[in-house]
């Protein structure tokens, strides 16, 4: 069936590598580097105005990253269609590894460590997660997908992750999972009536799923109904973050001033609480231009799916967009206290290796659909 399908290409004129490099979308690549030089820049800042230990990792891993993504651009889309379940399987593999061979950090084993290098296959996943759907639904006939028996097979390529990321246990990956997932499904077309109808079932499901909870999500959960029951526990991330965004102020106090971070009253502000540094340090002006530049990359690359022929490369890129988004929603809503702290990077900008790979390899697997999308129809 996948030879068939793939014949639309075959017959089509190969591109030339200079015509592939033509295809490309530089301003979302262009976009992409300003928001890996703000992250940079702010690494840098509550590093106490040094490169080390993070600003310099952190663009010489964007460095890197960049060349990938357009070394994928020129790879025909085939070649990511035929990888798509191999690579979900793969990452299924590695989430069922975790809790037997993965280390300990703050309570969960999220990672696996091999050698010097350590990964969260939770961050993998997502990416497999978004090729998996795209190509299950570049195989399926319009008019069978709202159907039962259609529906069932997407949930489970997104529950069984879930089960095991919650395992660890990461709900902010199993969160994603869900949201990602779903956004595929209804772009591909799924009728509404199904969401409505989860969305019922979730409410009733409310207290299984709390009871299912660790304490310390529970916990978490508690603190973001009253941050003021555990400000120096539990309650202490959420506080110092939202004192340091009020600090900032509308102009904020400017680049290396802010207290909150040099003073290192907030947790994580190289990864998670990096938006709070921002904020102190630009003011709401400041997240005002982060946010349009985020906005302005999503939307390019919705319109980059748009124009795409074929519904692989229109799934995968409004996938890898989808994945931005979700990740910009939850950390700005993280940091704010809008929802609890579930542990998720602001991307390109925050320090980390995993999600950096995975959302610049989702790019890069943008940019071969973009590229090679718009040749061949379905």
């Amino acid at each position: 069936m996948m030879d068939a399908l793939f014949s639309a290409w075959s017959t089509s004129r190969p591109l030339r590598l200079s015509d592939k490099l033509w295809r490309i979308h530089w301003p979302v690549l262009l976009t992409a580097c300003l928001l890996a030089g703000i992250g940079t820049a702010t690494l840098y800042s509550v590093s106490g105005g040094s490169f080390q230990p993070w600003a310099e990792r952190h663009t010489l891993r964007f460095l890197v990253m960049l060349g990938i993504v357009v070394a994928m651009a020129t790879v025909r889309l085939e070649v990511w269609m035929k990888l798509a379940y191999p690579a979900y399987l793969a990452a299924l593999a590695m989430l069922a590894l975790v809790p037997f061979a993965g280390s300990e950090a703050l309570g969960a084993k999220r990672w696996i460590d091999i050698g010097p290098i350590s990964f969260q296959p939770s961050e993998l996943m997502k990416l497999a997660l978004v090729a998996a759907l795209a190509r299950f639904y570049f195989q399926l006939p319009p008019e069978k997908i709202g159907k039962p028996q259609y529906v069932l097979a997407p949930l489970v390529l997104i529950g069984v992750p879930v089960f095991l990321t919650m395992q660890q246990p990461d709900l902010g990956s199993a969160c994603l999972f869900v949201a990602l997932g779903l956004a595929l499904m209804f772009l591909a077309g799924v009728p509404l009536r199904y969401f409505a109808l989860g969305g019922l079932i979730t409410i009733a499901s409310l207290p299984v799923i709390w009871s299912g909870m660790h304490d310390y999500q529970k916990r978490r959960v508690e603190v973001f109904i009253n941050p003021g029951m555990d400000p120096l526990g539990s309650g202490y991330h959420i506080t110092q973050s939202k004192i340091a965004l009020g600090a900032g102020g509308v102009a904020g106090k400017g680049f290396m001033q802010g207290t909150q971070s040099q003073l290192d009253f907030v947790p994580e502000k190289h990864t998670d609480f990096i938006a709070s540094i921002i904020g102190e340090e630009w003011g709401f002006k400041g997240m005002l231009v982060l946010i349009a530049i985020y906005a302005l990359l999503i939307l390019m690359m919705m319109i980059m799916a748009q124009r795409c022929e074929n519904r692989f490369a229109r799934l995968a890129i409004a996938g890898s967009a989808t994945t931005f988004f979700l990740y910009v929603f939850f950390n700005l809503a993280m940091v704010t206290g809008l929802v609890p702290v579930v542990g998720i990077p602001l991307p390109l900008v925050s320090y980390g290796g995993t999600s950096m790979t995975t959302l610049m390899i989702g790019l890069g697997l943008a940019m071969s659909a973009y590229v090679h999308g718009r040749a061949a129809g379905r």
